[in-house]
């Protein structure tokens, strides 16, 4: 699949990437929570649920993003959904299970189309543990915007590499700069990052992408403008009704 196919779905503007660190054994409770009461009514408020993932190195970290239209719409949405019945009725079971939720970035497509596309794949329905493939997000924190020279490597030349070893999908993603419109969820501030979204049919197929010179090139490239520190992996599994997942997919 080429990195540029385009979505059959209207695109995001703008991503939330949520990183959540939990109390010890309440990952499961929070994804049963979330994957049957939490996400017809985000999208029904207006909202793209992307994808929601348990991290394979932290049994207490749950991930997931979730996108809109444009910032206007962002803050619409949320406060639709946090004003509505259906998080008033979970939100202390929810809340209960978390120990920090504030690790956010706020995130735009890094070009036109550098989103990752939901393809118009189904939603898995719930009953399995998990839906098929794996997701690795890197985070690549820089001393200043990502310039164009930077995002046309990761278009024209990383992109190319990650497909060739296997990637099924790929999203790229920089800082969105505008302030924080829904101030009741607090996102980092004070960043610029460059945050690269991949998914694989499995951890081999991703073991694999990590040799391919992908990641070298770009990192060498990046020490010029300033990489600050190495690069935040996270390596995900897709819960049962994640939207992003490979599944029944070409």
């Amino acid at each position: 699949m080429s990195p540029h196919t385009p979505p059959t779905e209207p695109p995001c503007g703008v991503i939330e990437l949520r990183q959540y660190t939990l109390h010890p054994g309440q990952r499961e409770a929070l994804i049963a929570l979330f994957d049957h009461a939490f996400i017809a009514p985000q999208e029904a408020a207006g909202m793209a649920v992307i994808g929601q993932f348990r991290d394979l190195a932290d049994a207490d970290r749950f991930v997931w993003l979730r996108g809109f239209a444009d910032m206007a719409s962002r803050a619409q949405a949320l406060g639709a959904f946090y004003g509505g019945p259906v998080w008033q009725a979970h939100r202390d079971a929810a809340n209960a299970t978390m120990v920090d939720s504030d690790n956010v970035l706020l995130l735009r497509p890094a070009w036109p189309g550098a989103g990752v596309p939901l393809l118009g794949r189904p939603r898995p329905a719930p009953g399995a543990t998990a839906a098929a493939g794996n997701v690795e997000i890197r985070t690549f924190s820089l001393s200043q915007p990502a310039s164009d020279a930077l995002l046309a490597l990761c278009r024209d030349t990383v992109s190319g590499l990650l497909v060739q070893s296997g990637a099924r999908a790929l999203g790229w993603y920089v800082t969105e700069p505008a302030p924080n419109n829904f101030p009741r969820l607090p996102v980092r501030t004070g960043e610029q990052v460059l945050v690269s979204l991949a998914l694989f049919d499995n951890l081999a197929a991703l073991d694999a992408a990590a040799t391919c010179g992908a990641w070298d090139r770009l990192t060498e490239v990046l020490r010029e403008p300033g990489l600050l520190r190495p690069a935040d992996i996270l390596r995900l599994a897709p819960t049962a009704c994640s939207a992003l997942h490979t599944a029944d997919q070409p």
